[in-house]
């Protein structure tokens, strides 16, 4: 299998999926390669390679363009040469729950990356009958993820609070890249959920890095994202039972992949 990653040259997701897919033959492009918010040029891209799947990662969260219109073209693009895509997309377009979110919950954002990740996976899934939008949750593991540098920071004194009412399906990088790298050369279609099997808090997800990395969890101090003037999504947290079914690609929980 061809399989083009955009984000495969510097992203930190995209970068993973690369080495997941070493038995393919892979095409690693970025922004280098092609602005994705420029249509002709991420046509002439595609059309260059050829692939036979694309796994687009690349995103930028202030950006609308490049989340929703870029997702757009590489679609689009896709399409054109008969080539799968998968789009890596985000738990944000839900607006948070008391109840986990499986495949038929309806997309609510409240949030402008929320709306331009719904806006993503409209397009790709109306580019091609066997396109694919895989939502997922916090990406780390790797110890180099911007979340992981973040609790160290705040593990060696930094100012700052993770907070314990945000809960999501964190995963490891690693899983999700395999997951992906499967999902392109598969028949699944339509939304799938790629969370990890654990819900945790933001404060959670923290301790359980601080311990892994020999720091002092109780170091850490919790914060209620609700009480903030704009909280974005707060319970968002993905069932991903639908994805143990179709996947072979374990994805597992923060509780065992974080463990000392």
């Amino acid at each position: 299998m061809r399989l083009l990653v955009t984000g495969g040259r510097t992203g930190y997701l995209g970068r993973h999926v690369v080495a997941a897919a070493e038995a393919h033959d892979v095409v690693a492009v970025g922004s280098a390669d092609a602005d994705v918010r420029d249509r002709a040029a991420v046509v002439a891209l595609l059309e260059r390679h050829r692939p036979d799947a694309v796994v687009h990662t690349a995103y930028v969260q202030s950006d609308p363009d490049v989340t929703a219109a870029g997702a757009a073209h590489v679609a689009e693009a896709a399409a054109r040469v008969g080539a799968r895509m998968v789009l890596v997309s985000s738990d944000v377009v839900f607006g948070g729950s008391d109840e986990p979110y499986d495949e038929s919950a309806p997309p609510h954002p409240v949030s402008a990356y929320g709306e331009a990740k719904v806006a993503a996976e409209a397009a790709t899934l109306a580019s091609a009958p066997d396109a694919v939008a895989a939502r997922t949750s916090l990406v780390l593991g790797d110890g180099e993820s911007k979340h992981e540098q973040l609790v160290r920071s705040l593990a060696r004194g930094r100012d700052g609070v993770l907070f314990e009412d945000e809960r999501r399906c964190p995963v490891h990088v690693g899983d999700l890249a395999a997951a992906l790298v499967e999902l392109a050369g598969n028949d699944v279609r339509g939304v799938l959920h790629l969370g990890g099997a654990d819900a945790v808090s933001r404060l959670e997800l923290g301790r359980l890095v601080a311990r892994r990395d020999g720091l002092d969890p109780a170091a850490l101090r919790g914060g209620l994202r609700a009480e903030l003037s704009d909280p974005g999504p707060v319970d968002v947290r993905l069932d991903s039972t639908l994805a143990a079914t179709v996947l072979t690609t374990r994805l597992r929980g923060a509780r065992e992949f974080l463990a000392p």
